[in-house]
């Protein structure tokens, strides 16, 4: 293996493994793998006849001359007022599935395809399964996608649409992990919690808001999470782009999380870097719902080395900013709409100050969770922010 070519790493060990191993998703000691560091890219490395995530593929560490893309990336930025803060929202439901699992996705599928897959399993709240399943559709690859049976039945009819075989798994998001592990055993395993690229693909939202700011940073990036793949792409992004002389400085990675279920939030409030006991119970933000999230440590270093902060959002302030949201013509699903219900908190505690750029990733549509929404609006449609 070239000493100087990208691989995986598992940065709990030091371990490395070559990235040319298809089926490689994990480390041998259990932990998840990274990337390791690359040196970013400056805008003269910016494809800009490219209009998708792959406009930054001179960022990524696989050189994949012909990529599964459809037409993810470029999604709007659009400056707002939220209760008088100065605001700009980054709509990733722009997306071809609907939400930012699309970056992600794009780059995992097509290293696998490039390596020869033909069949993968994926583990899902909605989302992600249904990214991984359109794009699976695109490469030609059959997709088993497995979801907790509660799941959105709209993100149910959008994976199956796409041609997926959909297992309903009783119980929890954990217990839908824990049996696709098991049948990972057999299949070449997708998990966009796990795998690597995944996180790579995610990074060019950061690359993105860069080049939507006019090639500058923003002062802070409010988002939310669950397993923590956006934080993880934005500090890899940015990070990417420090280390290239394209920025001078690292936003602050402000990040929320539905009280009824904030493992993240809980370990950050203790200064711990695993994972301590916490309350959950069901949260309308149902892309959230993870118990434990596999990169955990990993985000909370991320969150602490922007100098970020965390907030755990009540249901309550989760649903009058899908209210909100919709007032002004932007119809988020409500495990997005957390991002947005966290800006007033942030603000309060002075994490935003006066004159600061921020940008809110608003990271899936409404349409995907439409009976929660109907049920949330029913009562308040029209009601919001003024």
């Amino acid at each position: 293996m070239d000493p100087q070519a990208p691989c995986y790493l598992d940065e709990r060990t030091g371990t490395r493994y070559p990235l040319s191993d298809p089926l490689r998703w994990r480390a041998g000691s259990g932990a998840p793998l990274a990337v390791t560091p690359l040196p970013g890219i400056t805008r003269d490395a910016v494809d800009t006849g490219r209009r998708s995530l792959w406009r930054y593929r001179a960022a990524l560490p696989v050189d994949i001359p012909d990529p599964v893309s459809l037409g993810e990336g470029c999604t709007p930025l659009v400056p707002a007022d939220w209760k008088g803060l100065p605001v700009s929202f980054k709509l990733e439901w722009f997306s071809p599935t609907g939400s930012f699992k699309d970056r992600g996705t794009s780059v995992l599928i097509s290293h696998l395809a490039a390596h020869g897959v033909t069949e993968v399993i994926e583990d899902s709240s909605g989302n992600g399964g249904s990214s991984v399943a359109a794009y699976c559709a695109a490469a030609g690859i059959r997709a088993r996608i497995l979801v907790p049976a509660a799941t959105s039945p709209a993100k149910i009819r959008q994976t199956r649409a796409y041609g997926a075989e959909v297992t309903l798994v009783p119980g929890d998001r954990e217990a839908t992990a824990a049996e696709a592990l098991r049948r990972a055993a057999r299949t070449p395993y997708a998990g966009h919690n796990w795998h690597p690229l995944f996180l790579q693909g995610v990074k060019t939202l950061a690359y993105e808001i860069w080049e939507d700011l006019g090639f500058t940073a923003p002062d802070n990036v409010i988002t939310v999470a669950g397993a923590g793949s956006t934080v993880l792409g934005c500090d890899l992004g940015f990070t990417e782009l420090l280390a290239a002389g394209a920025i001078d400085r690292l936003p602050r990675l402000l990040v929320a999380q539905p009280a009824n279920c904030a493992p993240l939030y809980a370990s950050f409030r203790a200064g711990a870097e695993t994972p301590v006991p916490f309350d959950h119970a069901p949260t309308v933000a149902e892309g959230t719902a993870i118990e434990r999230p596999v990169r955990l440590r990993e985000v909370l270093r991320a969150i602490r080395r922007s100098g970020g902060d965390m907030a755990a959002l009540p249901e309550s302030a989760i649903e009058d900013a899908v209210r909100a949201l919709a007032a002004r013509g932007l119809y988020a699903e409500p495990t997005s709409a957390t991002a947005a219900a966290a800006i007033e908190v942030f603000a309060a505690r002075g994490a935003i100050r006066p004159g600061e750029r921020t940008v809110v990733v608003l990271t899936g549509s409404g349409l995907k969770a439409a009976d929660a929404v109907e049920r949330i609006l029913g009562g308040g449609a029209g009601e919001g922010l003024r």
